[in-house]
């Protein structure tokens, strides 16, 4: 189907807290939710953005479909969408609207500022 992209192997993907002035405008709801990013690698990263671009061109929405960390499938609309190509292969960078309850912060006195940064070939 076109109206979702669906994470069929790996681990549940990690939610990060987006604080990017142009990412939180895009949750603009009334709901208590946060601007998620999340980042997966793909076999075909630019036909998964165009297949996002073509539901937001005619005003519907797109989900991404993955299986938590029970296993049950979950999912979460998706606000962004950006293929980068590394070594590796293609990485596919998702904006999500995720639920207060689908989102888990670790905030601890020893993190190192410097891990902030990610490096995506790791």
């Amino acid at each position: 189907m076109e109206d979702k992209i669906t994470i069929i192997e790996g681990p549940t993907p990690i939610f990060e807290p987006v604080q990017d002035g142009w990412a939180l405008g895009l949750n603009e709801t009334r709901q208590f939710s946060f601007t998620a990013l999340t980042r997966l690698r793909t076999f075909n990263g630019p036909a998964l953005v165009e297949r996002c671009y073509r539901r937001w061109s005619q005003h519907q929405p797109i989900t991404l479909v993955y299986r938590d960390e029970t296993g049950l499938e979950a999912t979460v609309p998706i606000l962004a969408a950006r293929s980068v190509e590394t070594d590796d292969g293609h990485m596919l960078l998702l904006w999500l609207h995720v639920e207060r309850d689908d989102m888990e912060l670790e905030i601890g006195s020893d993190d190192d500022p410097a891990d902030d940064d990610l490096d995506i070939l790791e």
